[in-house]
């Protein structure tokens, strides 16, 4: 009997140890932890219970029948994070450069499936040199059946993608279906085709970080979401980012306990809206004061700035925030943030968390540039992703909310539950003075003058608006958190249903 539990640890040390020591020390001298050194890091400590740890690769070609090593690449499993079951993937470059086989998508393919029937999280560690070329189409089938089921899963239950190496070809697409993407600087890149094809297609001469590193996605492109400094910084903000997560739709937003009292008034915000409404102002200042503790996690904070998108947590329960940025092109809409904060809603309303939109919104960015490249039909997914959400909405007006864009933003008359303004709040179809100038076309610059002040009385306010009903309440600007909580109370037990279809039809 010794001899076979002997022969069983010696099989466990040999598939732990990967593509061997020569390989570990190679991952480590790029700066990048092993696949196993990664879950030790993203995991709550010794709760990791791993599956196919002996799985081989079948394939006998190209000499491949003399290579063996257990595992084939990846490491599968589940565990807890902070005591809350996720399963999980970790691709282990040390093993053929990580490159997916067969066996080697089977093994995702399967804790993929056990995490669609438990309802829990799926986290994805991607370091891959891409499709094992040994095994041809039988690797891209693996990759298939592997974006088969990041379909199904969608909606269902969270993914998180961590790019934590080389993504390429199609490989990428596995990642891009899943809700969010987190890359490290230097270390990860995404692309569908290298810079060497790119050179030999198109002429361009461009580095493998320029092309698909994580500044890249997560600044120019809005792939990715997030980007940090090192493998250890991307898992430990994975763990906390998780923490807002439900485990699937079925159960929930996690509730955490909190000592910041529900109906704290902060003063200050009484004074956060500037005197001129030229000047800007930093929401993040708002939503600070606004969430528990402070805490919130922004989403894409380095992409389409003039909007923010994040989680935060009021009375200890997650809410997903959505808000202008005055300081970034005055928060306007464009094809970008219209985009971003589109996915992020439809995100929110598939798992039911809350969504608290702040608007200061000046209208849609004009100009040739937005309307060649679709600014009406990204705009419109805004706008469609608000109108068919059905969790609980609240929205806070703190200054402009002009034209279309006033509508767009989780407006009354796209059943927002609870719909507040500051005083300050200015509700019209275009500031005074671009109004006047058109209704008042021809008159001297006095009459304009004159007519610009009498619009300005007339509806740079927000009680036009709450006259109509479109508008709740004009709440104080100190009250904010307060009045957002009792909202939510209020709304806990919401049940709005969309009429029956197979699916919508968003303006892709």
């Amino acid at each position: 009997m010794q001899t076979i539990l002997d022969d069983l640890e010696r099989r466990r040390a040999a598939a732990r140890l990967g593509g061997g020591q020569k390989r570990i020390d190679a991952q480590h001298a790029k700066g990048r932890l092993t696949a196993r050194e990664r879950l030790d890091v993203l995991l709550d400590e010794g709760s990791f219970e791993e599956l196919d740890m002996f799985v081989e690769h079948n394939c006998t070609d190209f000499g491949m029948d003399a290579q063996h090593i257990p595992g084939d690449g990846v490491v599968t499993g589940s565990g807890t994070i902070n005591g809350r079951l996720v399963f999980v993937f970790s691709q282990d470059f040390t093993v053929f450069g990580g490159s997916l086989s067969e066996r080697h998508a089977q093994k995702i393919c399967k804790i993929m499936d056990m995490a669609l029937k438990v309802g829990a999280p799926v986290i994805g560690l991607n370091d891959s040199g891409g499709a094992r070329i040994q095994e041809g189409v039988a690797s891209l089938g693996g990759y298939a059946e592997v974006f088969q089921r990041n379909v199904l899963a969608s909606g269902v239950v969270p993914q998180l993608s961590l790019i934590m190496g080389p993504c390429a070809g199609g490989a990428v697409y596995s990642p891009a279906m899943t809700d969010f993407i987190f890359m490290v600087k230097d270390s990860s890149y995404m692309f569908v085709t290298g810079p060497d094809v790119v050179k030999t297609v198109t002429n361009e001469v461009v580095t493998q970080e320029e092309l698909g590193g994580a500044v890249t996605h997560t600044t120019r492109s809005g792939v990715a979401d997030v980007a940090f400094d090192n493998d250890i910084e991307a898992l430990l903000a994975a763990r906390d980012f998780f923490d807002f997560l439900p485990l699937s739709n079925q159960t929930g937003v996690p509730v955490r306990p909190t000592e910041d009292a529900w109906d704290r008034i902060e003063p200050s915000l009484d004074t956060l809206i500037p005197d001129s409404a030229a000047k800007p102002y930093d929401m993040h200042e708002l939503i600070a004061k606004v969430v528990d503790e402070g805490d919130f996690f922004e989403t894409q904070p380095g992409h389409a700035a003039n909007i923010i998108t994040g989680f935060g947590r009021i009375e200890g329960r997650t809410v997903g925030i959505v808000a202008n940025q005055p300081l970034v092109l005055a928060g306007v809409l464009d094809i970008n943030s219209a985009r971003k904060a589109g996915r992020f809603v439809r995100f929110c309303d598939a798992f039911e968390i809350p969504i608290v939109t702040f608007v200061d919104v000046p209208g849609f960015l004009p100009g040739t540039a937005q309307e060649y490249g679709g600014i009406i039909k990204h705009g419109a997914k805004l706008l469609f992703a608000y109108a068919e959400a059905t969790v609980p909405k609240i929205t806070v007006i703190t200054r402009k909310a002009y034209g279309g864009a006033y509508d767009v933003m989780a407006s009354k008359h796209l059943r927002g539950d609870f719909n507040y303004a500051w005083p300050t709040a200015e509700i019209a179809v275009m500031g005074a003075k671009g109004a006047v100038e058109i209704i008042f076309r021809g008159k001297t610059p006095e009459e304009i003058a004159e007519r610009t002040a009498e619009y300005e009385a007339r509806f740079a306010n927000p009680f036009v608006a709450a006259s109509k009903g479109f508008i709740d309440e004009v709440i104080m600007p100190h009250s904010t958190r307060r009045r957002i909580a009792l909202a939510l109370r209020k709304l806990r037990n919401k049940h709005l249903e969309n009429p029956w279809k197979k699916h919508d039809n968003i303006p892709l």
